[in-house]
């Protein structure tokens, strides 16, 4: 998968969604911001953590979209690979799976 490419056709797909429920987006964009915010945890630290949910929920989209926050938050390869172990070990099989695309996604941000 390319996921700049997959990204960037998510990001569109969203765009026209937003076009009839503006409303809706407003609020998760919102919600994403008031989550986001640094306070006992770190921005970084809360990304993790979404992308384990995104693993084991199993939703590509989400995958793409907070690898991509993390390198821009400087996660290093090595603090990955240890989250998407524990992400695997809790969710076993397709968390492996789900897994691999994250790490596959690093990659390619990362040039790596």
């Amino acid at each position: 998968m390319n996921w700049k490419v997959f990204l960037n056709e998510t990001r569109k797909s969203f765009a026209n969604l937003n076009k009839h429920v503006p409303e809706t987006f407003h609020g998760f964009n919102y919600m994403g911001k008031e989550a986001k915010k640094n306070g006992k945890l770190d921005e970084k630290t809360k990304e993790l953590v979404a992308l384990g949910i995104a693993i084991s929920t199993r939703c590509e989209s989400c995958i793409g979209f907070h690898v991509e926050s993390l390198v821009r938050l400087g996660l290093e390869k090595d603090e990955l690979t240890e989250v998407l172990s524990m992400c695997s070990y809790m969710g076993g099989g397709p968390s492996i799976t789900f897994s691999a695309k994250a790490l596959e996604a690093f990659e390619e941000f990362t040039n790596t």
